[in-house]
């Protein structure tokens, strides 16, 4: 008899642990499994908006600095 409830208790606990949504037959689910996936999805997201302000950054510095050195030859071969 006790097994009999325990086995009874292990169907609904299956049946509930189903997931409420899945994607159709032949589609795939790309959204997050669950909440730290979501999480992490958006921290990756800003982390690649801030390596794109430091890359745009470090680029404004590359031409900044090549152009002073132009400026330089410039008016050494001028002066």
């Amino acid at each position: 008899m006790a097994s009999e409830r325990l086995h009874q208790t292990l169907r609904r606990f299956r049946k509930s642990a189903e997931p409420l949504t899945a994607a159709p037959p032949g589609e795939v689910d790309l959204g997050p499994g669950s909440t730290f996936e979501a999480l992490l999805d958006q921290r990756m997201c800003s982390l690649e908006a801030a390596v794109g302000e430091l890359k745009e950054r470090v680029n404004g510095l590359i031409f900044l600095v090549v152009g002073a050195a132009l400026v330089q030859v410039v008016l050494r071969l001028v002066l």
